[in-house]
Order: structure tokens, then sequence, then C-alpha cells
């Protein structure tokens, strides 16, 4: 199913619709042959918060013959980083976004800083602060504890910790590897995505790419949807003037839907394939209502109250459980796999067998273990 009524003329599609195209979007119905910074292109980036596993992970999900050293060579050349973007994040992006949608989500950034850290940076000359934290991280990438107390050694006042954030907030700052990568460790060292990258940023970006392009990888969506992705407010303006260009839907409680006219909307009754999708996999967090893929009484069983989103385990095209990879690079790795139901035999299987193809990803060895989840 592609296409579909234009402007008010709106058809309706249920939550198993909705999935079917998310998933056809994120490649989990199919995985692909792409190239590995062109998948992280059509995604707009892979959540990369926790390292280095959640970004190589999403990609072994989505792509047939994916190696972690393709993701690694991308980072060390400099043509994928990781940088503060979507919601204020980080995540891993092709130098090309990163020089692009960095300015975009300057505005949430600079109120994430006045919320966090507004009271302790009050009446500092801002400006001057990312004047200096450039020149410093500029010379040499530097971690936040190191950058924060070198910029309190002449403000001998304030807090290291929240200087180092509005460091964070005012300059475009990309971790420079061995941070992120599969298989190594490494401090989270910055430095400006200008002096990594070589080239400046956007100086005109304009947000109607950014919604096209979340739209392509994760529509049909509401303005709360889109919203919830990025970060960012007042998008509704940006909707009405691109909305000639789109096609128009309502979901089963009336909610107006847009989306790309020739993005995919497969039947309902499409075959969904089990699939282990990664940690922080933004398949569950770009979107206000999750139940296209995330039923909501297992929310809390895959998003922790600390803030963790564990890997979960999609069967029929719902996560129906969660899943680990421990001890990566150690020789004996494992798969734990923990649905939340009983499994099927055919489910069961094929669960194991994506847990085997995780463990081969990970050196080979191991094993996959079953346990029930508390």
């Amino acid at each position: 199913m592609t296409g579909g009524p234009r402007g008010d003329d709106a058809g309706v599609l249920g939550p198993r619709a909705l999935g079917r195209a998310l998933l056809a979007r994120q490649h989990l119905l199919e995985r692909s042959d792409a190239a590995p910074a062109a998948m992280i292109g059509h995604l707009g980036g892979l959540q990369a918060q926790a390292a280095p596993q959640p970004p190589y992970l999403g990609l072994l999900s989505r792509l047939d013959g994916f190696t972690p050293e393709a993701l690694t060579e991308l980072i060390e050349s400099r043509r994928a980083v990781r940088i503060a973007l979507q919601r204020g994040t980080i995540h891993l992006v092709t130098a090309e976004d990163c020089l692009t949608l960095r300015p975009l989500v300057q505005p949430l950034l600079d109120q994430q800083l006045r919320t966090t850290f507004g009271k302790r940076l009050a009446g500092l000359d801002l400006d001057a602060l990312a004047a200096e934290a450039r020149a410093l991280v500029e010379a040499q990438p530097r971690t936040f504890q190191r950058l924060g107390a070198e910029l309190a050694a002449t403000r001998p006042d304030r807090d290291p910790a929240a200087l180092a954030q509005a460091a964070r907030c005012l300059l475009p700052l990309v971790q420079v590897p061995p941070r992120g990568l599969w298989g190594r460790s490494g401090p989270a060292a910055h430095t400006t995505a200008e002096a990594w990258l070589g080239r400046p940023l956007d100086p005109a970006p304009t947000p109607d790419g950014l919604v096209l392009r979340y739209l392509a990888a994760f529509g049909p969506a509401t303005a709360a949807d889109l919203q919830k992705w990025c970060g960012l407010s007042r998008l509704a303006p940006v909707l009405q003037r691109l909305a000639p260009r789109l096609v128009a839907f309502r979901d089963e409680q009336g909610r107006l839907l847009h989306d790309l006219p020739d993005a995919p909307r497969p039947d309902p009754d499409t075959p969904a394939p089990v699939r282990l999708v990664a940690p922080f996999d933004n398949l569950l967090l770009s979107h206000a209502d999750r139940t296209r893929v995330l039923p909501e009484e297992y929310r809390p069983r895959v998003m922790t109250r600390n803030g963790i989103v564990l890997g979960s385990v999609l069967v029929d095209g719902l996560v129906a459980g969660s899943w680990q990879l421990a001890g990566e690079g150690t020789g004996a790795p494992s798969v734990t796999v923990r649905p939340f139901a009983p499994l099927g035999r055919a489910d069961r299987d094929a669960a194991r067998a994506e847990a085997e193809r995780v463990l081969a990803f990970a050196g080979g060895g191991g094993e996959v273990r079953f346990e029930a989840d508390r």
C-alpha cells in the first residue's frame, strides 16, 4: 500500500498499519544491503548515549553483511561522529548531518541549559565562556571534567560541572575516538565539529528537511510524534508549509497523521519477522504514541526508571521481550533473551537465530540463554 489521500481528505490508519509502515521504513521487515553511512543518514542518526553497543547493534539489525569494522572505519575516518542532537542526547550521525542538524537543535540545547543550570550560571558572560572553551578543546580534545576545571580556574566562584555543560550546549562538541568504538574504550573527550571535520556548520539550515527526513524514516506521524523525536517545539507551522507535499491520515483516535506520498505503507497483515532491536533504539523513542510497536503494558519493562532503554525483542511487529549482549570482545560473549510471555516454537527458534547472529557479530562462540522476565 502506497500513496493515499491528500490534504484534509484523510483515511484512517490503525496501530497495526502504523507499525508495519514504521518497520518497513526502519528496515526491520527486510534487511537492507545499503552502505552503513547511507543507513545512518536515512535514520537521521542512531541514538548513541551508551557506548558502544547501540549504534553497532542498531545497524546490525537492519543491514545484511554488516561488521563492526565497517562502522569503526566511518568513525575513525571522521565520516561519522557522536554529538548531542535529537532530544539533547548523543547521536551517531554522518559528518554532513552533524553540520546541518546541530544548528537546528540549538534552541533545544539553550532551553536545557537554562532549565538545568540557569541558576548556577546566572550573571556569567556565556559568549566569553564559549570562546574560551572553544580555544581549549580545539587545542586538544578534553573531557568535561578537565574542561570544567580549566574554565573554573578563571571563574573560581562557579561550579566546574555547570561550566562544562554550558560549553556542551553552547558549542557543537563531538566525542572523538576511541570513545564509542566496538571492542575499545576511552574517555569521552571532545572537540568542536568544525575543528574535527575541517568544515563550518551550515549557516542557514532549514527545518523543512528535518521534518521530511523524519517522516521518511518514522512516519506516518503526528506533530507530537515529530516533537518527541527531535525535542524541538513550534513545528506546526513547518508542517503547514509542507502540507502540499504531504498526504494526510487519521489514527483511530482522530489525530492528524502526516506522511510522504510515496513512502511505504505495507498491508497491515504483512508478516513481520522476529528481530532483536538495539538498546536505546530510536524505534522506541521517536513517537509520542509508541503503541504502534510497544504495547503500553510492556513499556516499563524496556524503559526503566533510571532512563535505561533495554534491547527489545520484536515478535509480529510488537515488543514481546527484552534482550542483552554481554561479554563482547572477551571471546565468550552471551546473549540473554527474556520474553514477556511464552513464545511459540517458531518464534523462539527465530529469536535464537537472531541471537546467534549477534553472537557471530560479537566475535563468535558464547551462548544464547532464554530467561523468564522478572
